[in-house]
């Protein structure tokens, strides 16, 4: 892959002590858009390096996937010499990144206290699962918790009254991941005007809670929980993807005029002056009836049929693809969004693209996900240690690795 310079963090050198998922999506997007992440990982490794098929020692798929544009650097933080060795590093580095618990972070010396007088630039960042200054401060957290916590399991129970249930994803992880990506960049833009670094942090809970009442807090942004709370189109039963007579097909009006081009394409423009749908105020109340038309009158026409007029109308709809689907998508063959590369230790691979677009200074896959310690002797060179330390760091990082 190219190693050149490029993306808009181009010059941002990042510290990553995270592990899991949240934190290596963050600083893989760090990464992604040009940064240069230095993942400092245990003799053992991530704990992802073990998920997952694998063709090599500790390069399992999990951490191939959300591990890319990062070198790999082992020090065994229970030593004093590659705790000395960190401090080095984050002297000289734009932005510290770490999800281990806040207390860990102090008894470790890695606080934003601490730290900040080494390099008053730096921009310190971690996520954990609640707030700083609340009870639950160094409660454990992974994304399972935090999605009943954050009303997202319960949720899935309102809809057909079971039980609540996760969604098939890591939700928090993953969106924290992103938030917490996008807090960095904004605290080095504040950095660029002020010469000043800053600590932030991203609470799972209360990022999720924020996510999840954008629409469901509803009758609580009134301060009136009596009119209800949760937005009811997203619990009616017919809100899914509708049957074909072949498949399955998942389209969306709402807009009055899009709602009167939807019912015309299905064959149904006497209901566009039903007082129950004439406007969105009256379909919002009536959307469960609303859909059920809808249904009824879908499966009459295969998916392909479907497409074309509901297109031809101008009104959004799409398949349903299953992740198979995804690798043979013929749009997404035609954006190049997965792309077939060698890696130099565990052979062909399949990476997704980075999907922001920029007109100048774009992000790009410039390095693929390191073996574990790939880089350490690298990196630490480049932070001047003298050749002694190294060679005493890399007997004592091989021992504690037996």
């Amino acid at each position: 892959m190219s190693e050149a310079a490029g993306g808009p963090l181009a010059g941002v050198r990042v510290i990553d002590l995270t592990t899991a998922v949240l934190g290596p999506v963050a600083t893989q997007i760090l990464g992604d858009m040009g940064a240069d992440v230095i993942k400092v990982e245990p003799p053992q490794g991530d704990t992802m390096r073990q998920v997952g098929p694998t063709r090599g020692p500790d390069m399992a798929v999990m951490f191939l996937n959300i591990n890319r544009n990062k070198r790999s650097v082992v020090l065994d933080l229970k030593r004093e010499a590659s705790r000395r060795a960190l401090l080095r590093l984050i002297e000289g580095a734009d932005v510290l990144v770490h999800n281990m618990r806040l207390g860990a972070a102090e008894r470790l010396g890695l606080s934003y206290a601490a730290l900040a007088p080494r390099n008053p630039r730096l921009i310190h960042a971690s996520a954990t699962g609640f707030r700083k200054d609340g009870r639950y401060r160094d409660r454990p957290a992974f994304d399972d918790v935090i999605q009943g916590m954050s009303g997202l399991a319960a949720l899935n129970a309102m809809r057909d009254g079971g039980e609540p249930r996760y969604v098939p994803s890591a939700i928090a992880d993953k969106f924290c991941g992103h938030v917490l990506a996008s807090a960095v960049a904004m605290a080095l833009y504040r950095r660029e005007r002020t010469g000043r670094g800053q600590e932030v942090h991203v609470p799972m809970l209360e990022t999720m809670l924020s996510f999840n009442l954008a629409e469901h807090l509803w009758g609580g942004v009134l301060d009136d929980p009596s009119l209800g709370l949760g937005y009811g189109r997203m619990f009616t039963p017919y809100r899914r993807p509708f049957p074909t007579s072949d498949g399955h097909l998942c389209l969306m009006a709402n807009s009055d005029d899009q709602w009167q081009r939807l019912l015309g394409a299905l064959g149904r423009p006497d209901l566009a002056g039903d007082p129950r749908f004439a406007r969105l105020a009256q379909r919002a109340v009536n959307i469960g009836a609303l859909y059920a038309i809808v249904e009824e009158v879908m499966r009459t026409r295969s998916t392909a049929e479907w497409q074309a007029r509901l297109d031809a109308a101008d009104v959004p709809n799409g398949p349903v693809l299953g992740l198979a689907d995804m690798l043979e998508d013929d749009y997404l063959a035609e954006t190049g969004f997965f792309r077939r590369v060698e890696h130099p230790s565990e052979g062909r691979m399949l990476v997704t693209a980075v999907p922001v677009e920029f007109s100048e200074a774009p992000g790009a896959v410039r390095r693929l996900p390191p073996r574990l310690g790939e880089h350490t002797e690298e990196v630490l060179r480049e932070a001047d240690l003298a050749e002694a330390e190294i060679i005493e760091l890399a007997g004592g990082i091989a021992a504690a690795g037996q």
